[in-house]
């Protein structure tokens, strides 16, 4: 595994409630690089990225805060691309989703400057490919997904170059359960590949997974962007926007030892904590046991996969 560089972005620009702007923090509090140097990784703490406060004003054209949203996300583009380029994993500590335009971005460009193959694992309660005209909130951590598709304002679907960042095939979305109405029909024309909760209770998270993965070699440069608020809430109170009925904590785990098991994961985000909303930062804790699964803790050793 690659050495891993924290990247923390404090802002809840694109969020409706506020203060994922301290998830960072509470991610250090709970231990994440102590967690991930347990298991013998090389961990720097690049500290915080430095942006526009959350100026708490209405949508304009359907959107809030779209400058420093911009802002943020070009912040976010040139500190992940750069650790990329050095050789290192970067993990992205929100915040709110709407960084996940700038984090898959910098993927989407390494990858076309170094040959490799972008696969992208959406973890997250909401499907996030909202546009202007059809969110009912204008938050754009509900957008993160259509823009990385090519669907939004240009200085953010262009952050790696022409649009769309991503192709849709790359993207595989997990534990989804809520969508908003016209969002739905969006995803339906998206085609994008989403194992909703029915999915995972007709199948199970391990042949959810097995679906998802498909096609991963060893040209793939695996892309995780963790929405804290994909568990459900009964285990992970600490989100902004909670959906009930999200998979449990074996089934997590179960997805994220899985994701390990391919050896392919490049870099990292961890979305969403909102201690404002948490309970003596248990969630915060949670997240960071997931993370250290992400990236290999397991009960026994298991040699890798064939």
């Amino acid at each position: 595994m690659k050495p891993v560089t924290l990247i923390g972005a404090p802002t809840d620009v694109g969020a409706g409630t506020r203060g994922c702007s301290m998830g960072p923090e509470a991610l250090r509090v709970a231990g994440l690089a102590q967690a991930l140097a347990r298991n013998n990784l090389q961990v720097e703490d690049a500290g915080n990225l430095v942006g526009p406060a959350n100026p708490g004003q209405p949508p304009q054209d359907g959107m809030r805060h779209l400058d420093e949203v911009v802002a943020w996300n070009r912040a976010v583009y040139d500190a992940c691309l750069g650790t990329l380029q050095a050789g290192r994993l970067p993990l992205l500590m929100g915040g709110d989703h709407c960084l996940a335009i700038g984090s898959v971005s910098a993927a989407a460009r390494h990858c076309r400057d170094t040959g490799k193959t972008l696969m992208v694992l959406w973890l997250d309660a909401h499907a996030d490919a909202n546009i202007g005209t059809t969110t009912p909130t204008g938050n754009m951590h509900g957008m993160p997904v259509a823009c990385l598709c090519g669907h939004g304002p240009a200085p953010l679907t262009t952050l790696a170059g022409p649009a769309p960042a991503v192709a849709r095939s790359a993207i595989r979305q997990i534990g989804i359960r809520s969508v908003d109405a016209e969002e739905k029909r969006r995803l339906h024309e998206l085609q994008l590949a989403v194992y909703d909760m029915r999915y995972i209770d007709e199948n199970g998270m391990r042949h959810t997974m097995q679906q998802a993965l498909a096609g991963i070699d060893a040209q793939t440069h695996l892309h995780v962007s963790f929405d804290v608020d994909f568990l459900d809430c009964v285990i992970a109170p600490g989100v902004g926007t909670t959906v009930p009925g999200g998979p449990t904590y074996r089934e997590t785990q179960l997805c994220m030892e899985m994701i390990a098991d391919t050896g392919r994961l490049a870099s990292l985000d961890v979305m969403e904590l909102n201690p404002a909303c948490d309970v003596r930062n248990q969630t915060g804790q949670l997240a960071v046991d997931l993370v250290e699964s992400l990236f290999g803790k397991s009960t026994l050793w298991r040699p890798p996969p064939a």
